[in-house]
């Protein structure tokens, strides 16, 4: 017997309420009773969504007490590594964590095994050669400038690089289990394992009379990235062995490198636009407003967490309905902005009525970032207005001309930010960001609907035409 919502609602409520409350949780039951492929998309993203709320949690609690324990300066550096690390990580992957959700599925239904056996290694042994080449260019880098570069930052980012083969693989391990739905294993690690063991090494160093600083923090997150890795390793390995037979190996890398290579540059725009406005802050400002500012977009995190859960959930579906299906894939698609819209308005408003409180629990000096949140507010909610747009893009085939959205997106998003942080500080920043993503959203949807005929707009009918 399965659980339903609707017949449970009948059974417990007053009839008229019942009644009322049928077609939503109808709705309900569709996406977690449903076979099909749109019921194991929505189920993933429910499940993707739980996971990242809890992980807010979860993250806001640790970042809280991090605060606390280091101060706010100690506490800004600490973020700006840490930030620039999880940047640098996911961009030395160069496109195969995302390439993959695109090629597995889509060999899975050719019936392809032996490519599948060969994108599945070659991916893992690629990306651990190029992020350990790029952490040990960005160690000389940072030691070569280290004459122009605050000294307080120095040893914090030499040892920052250590994480980066780690962060990479995580984010390559992310999108192998992804590509075969299985949402726990894709998320749980990155976004609940890794920060409470971040917390945990932090509390038992301090217990041991570690100095409360950011060297001290970046000790603890080495060694919370590092066991976090390899136990996903270990997992994923496990359930790929036992999900593709045993076989020959065919390897394209030629052709995974020219499919991933403008995917890397989509994904690099992406996550630089997402956090270019910390990195912006911490060039032009001290590590105290840094700590501010971080803590702002850390409270608001539990609004972009609904796009980010869609997109983990739909862009396995977006690459299988590509192949052959148009019809489903617009329907779809233009379902997934509802899924990407109501929530992030629901999660926005209840951010803004507790923002105040949260922010006071970093400490008394980080309540000057809760005004920000009013701007930064409209952004997300803009991003969430059109759905994941980038992910419709990149599985069609659309990833070139989505790089040159996110490249301009990132232009103007830096461009304002030079302009603006000097002249009113972090509203500035605030200003900048708020701007880019209502441009990024716009343009991705027109984007969406020149290239593949889908409208992606909350409040535009699919059958009108834009123009």
């Amino acid at each position: 017997m399965r659980f339903s919502a609707a017949t449970t609602a009948g059974q417990f409520l007053p009839q008229r309420w019942a009644l009322r409350m049928r077609p939503l949780l109808g709705r309900v039951d569709a996406v977690l009773l449903t076979a099909d492929e749109r019921g194991e998309a929505g189920r993933m993203s429910l499940i993707a969504f739980s996971i990242r709320i809890v992980s807010a949690v979860i993250a806001f609690i640790s970042q809280v007490l991090m605060a606390r324990w280091m101060g706010s300066f100690e506490y800004g550096i600490f973020v700006l590594v840490w930030v620039t690390m999880v940047i640098v990580g996911n961009l030395a992957c160069l496109g195969f964590h995302t390439s993959v959700i695109r090629f597995i599925p889509e060999y899975r239904e050719r019936g392809m095994l032996a490519e599948l056996r060969g994108i599945v290694l070659a991916s893992r042994l690629f990306v651990l050669v190029a992020s350990t080449l790029i952490a040990g260019l960005g160690a000389l880098g940072v030691w070569l400038a280290s004459p122009w570069i605050e000294s307080y930052y120095v040893v914090p980012f030499i040892l920052g690089v250590i994480c980066l083969p780690m962060i990479a693989m995580g984010d390559l391990l992310q999108g192998l289990a992804r590509a075969n739905s299985w949402a726990l294993f894709a998320l749980s690690p990155t976004y609940l394992v890794r920060p409470v063991l971040i917390l945990v090494f932090m509390a038992a160093m301090l217990a041991m009379r570690y100095v409360p600083d950011a060297k001290t923090a970046i000790f603890a997150s080495i060694a919370a990235t590092y066991i976090t890795t390899l136990g996903q390793l270990t997992g994923v390995t496990s359930r790929m062995d036992k999900k593709i037979p045993a076989g020959p190996m065919i390897v394209h890398f030629g052709q995974w490198f020219l499919v991933s290579l403008p995917i890397f540059l989509v994904e690099s725009f992406f996550f630089l636009l997402t956090n270019a406005d910390v990195l912006m802050v911490g060039a032009y400002l001290d590590p105290n407003d840094v700590a501010v500012y971080f803590a702002t977009v850390k409270t608001l995190a539990l609004v972009h967490f609904v796009y980010f859960a869609v997109k983990a959930g739909v862009a396995q579906r977006y690459a299988q309905f590509t192949h052959g299906e148009p019809e489903r894939l617009a329907a779809f698609a233009r379902e997934t902005v509802s899924w990407t819209f109501w929530p992030s308005l629901a999660m926005a408003l209840l951010v803004l009525a507790l923002g105040e409180p949260m922010l006071v629990l970093f400490g008394p000096e980080f309540t000057a970032g809760y005004p920000l949140l009013f701007l930064l507010v409209f952004g997300v909610v803009a991003r969430g207005a059109v759905g994941p747009c980038e992910s419709l893009l990149t599985m069609s085939g659309n990833q070139n001309i989505c790089a040159a959205v996110y490249a301009m997106t990132l232009a103007l998003n830096i461009g304002l930010n030079v302009v603006l942080i000097p002249l009113f500080g972090l509203w500035g920043a605030a200003i900048a960001t708020s701007l880019a993503m209502v441009f990024e959203a716009g343009a991705l949807s027109f984007t969406v609907w020149r290239k593949l005929g889908i409208v992606m707009a909350i409040f535009v009918p699919a059958n009108r035409e834009i123009g």
